[in-house]
């Protein structure tokens, strides 16, 4: 026997899922429109609740839409991550060795592609 609490989603899943959908379209979508865009079917307060963390998060954007709101990313998935990894780097003091030991675990190919985005050739 299941209950309601095993068939619950993983943290940030559903919150992924709602990205996908609003990366998928190129207009402000209602929490209606997302919800029947998703390929399971949640309450429609569970996906307002999660938009609106997003907006909270600075991840999606929201205008006035009749009595509610359309939301739309304002991060697109590289620029998500990349927020993701400042925000990490922001949590610890240390940053020096935070950095120190990203850079020790990076591939050779990213870390050529570093250095070039750090040392433009044109400087």
């Amino acid at each position: 026997m299941t209950n309601a609490k095993d068939e619950r989603r993983p943290a940030g899943e559903l919150e992924a899922a709602v990205l996908a959908v609003l990366w998928a379209v190129d207009a402000p979508l209602s929490p209606a429109e997302v919800q029947a865009a998703l390929p399971r079917d949640p309450a429609r307060t569970t996906v307002t609740t999660t938009l609106t963390r997003l907006h909270e998060k600075g991840i999606a954007e929201r205008r006035r839409q009749g009595r509610g709101y359309a939301y739309f990313p304002v991060q697109d998935a590289p620029g998500l991550t990349a927020l993701r990894m400042h925000s990490e780097l922001e949590r610890d003091a240390d940053r020096e060795t935070v950095l120190a030991r990203f850079v020790a675990r990076l591939s050779p190919d990213d870390e050529r592609l570093l250095r070039g985005l750090l040392e433009p050739e044109d400087r």
